[in-house]
């Protein structure tokens, strides 16, 4: 874990620390009414000015979290939000298979809405990285 993006509401002190101390950097926008004043905190400080003079940097490590966010709204869309196995690993097995579902339908979408054309590896070279 390199990096962690959450919303506002995630800001706070002791949450940044934790991100820190996990060994990821975070990537947390402060609220209009934060303040630079550390409080004693150099963390606060630090990342309060990274994220002002460097909002642009900023902003494109936060942005990561909305291709994430999006791509799980168009999960539900898709197949529901709703678990239904009781099994933690039948829970798990049934997510990723949601998630490659969705893979699936972008890649036949992206077949015929940008034209992309997918290779398929032959059997003969198949066979050979097998054996």
């Amino acid at each position: 874990m390199a990096e962690i993006s959450a919303d506002k509401a995630y800001l706070s002190r002791k949450n940044l620390k934790a991100i820190v101390d996990a060994g990821a950097t975070p990537f947390i926008p402060f609220k209009s009414n934060s303040r630079p004043e550390s409080h004693g905190d150099s963390l606060w400080a630090k990342t309060y000015h990274y994220f002002s003079l460097y909002r642009e940097e900023f902003l494109n490590h936060y942005h990561k979290r909305s291709n994430v966010e999006t791509a799980f709204a168009m999960i539900k869309a898709k197949f529901g939000g709703a678990v239904r196995s009781k099994n933690p690993a039948a829970q798990i097995n049934e997510v990723l298979v949601k998630i490659l579902c969705h893979n699936i339908c972008v890649l036949i979408q992206a077949m015929y809405a940008l034209g992309v054309e997918p290779t398929f590896a032959s059997e003969s070279r198949f066979d050979a990285k097998v054996s």
